[in-house]
């Protein structure tokens, strides 16, 4: 089994390509368990919230990955809410930094496309992206994490994504 996530900043596109790249691998999908999550809040996050969150997704992670599919795609995974956190609490929180990525690939998805605003989307000014895209940079490089970058269109985004998975199948 080969595990991708998906890693970028709001309106990059995850959630849509996850969908794709699951089909078209026969593959299954763990969605952004942290977006769920904040749906049904009524409440600023906390960073406690945020060990929730990561705790939430490695669970049902797990869950998926013990159906074995030739390819699991995570919408997000402990990168990007270690990301989250350090953008809205302004540092890098060392509960979340200890968990370790369970990824074989991550495709980290550019902010070159237009945000589109949701009830939950919070940081679509492009001075607000741009920074929060350099914060999740800034935490693939102190894991030691390589992400492949994809942006482009949307039809260029999916492509580039296939060919980074075909590479490590």
């Amino acid at each position: 089994m080969l595990r991708v996530t998906l890693s970028g900043v709001e309106s990059t596109g995850k959630s849509t390509l996850a969908s794709e790249l699951a089909v078209h691998f026969s593959g299954i999908v763990v969605w952004e368990f942290g977006r769920t999550y904040t749906e049904v809040s009524v409440r600023p996050l906390t960073l406690k919230d945020h060990h929730a969150i990561a705790e939430g997704h490695a669970s049902h992670a797990l869950d998926v990955a013990a159906k074995t599919p030739p390819v699991l795609i995570e919408d997000t995974d402990i990168v990007m809410t270690t990301a989250w956190a350090t953008m809205l609490f302004g540092k890098r929180d060392p509960v979340l930094a200890a968990r370790m990525s369970m990824a074989d690939l991550h495709l980290l998805l550019l902010p070159d496309v237009p945000f589109v605003a949701d009830r939950v989307r919070m940081f679509g000014d492009v001075a607000q992206r741009q920074r929060f895209h350099d914060v999740v940079v800034a935490e693939f490089a102190v894991r030691g994490l390589s992400p492949v970058q994809i942006g482009g269109s949307w039809a260029e985004r999916r492509q580039r994504a296939i060919a980074a998975i075909e590479g490590k199948l």
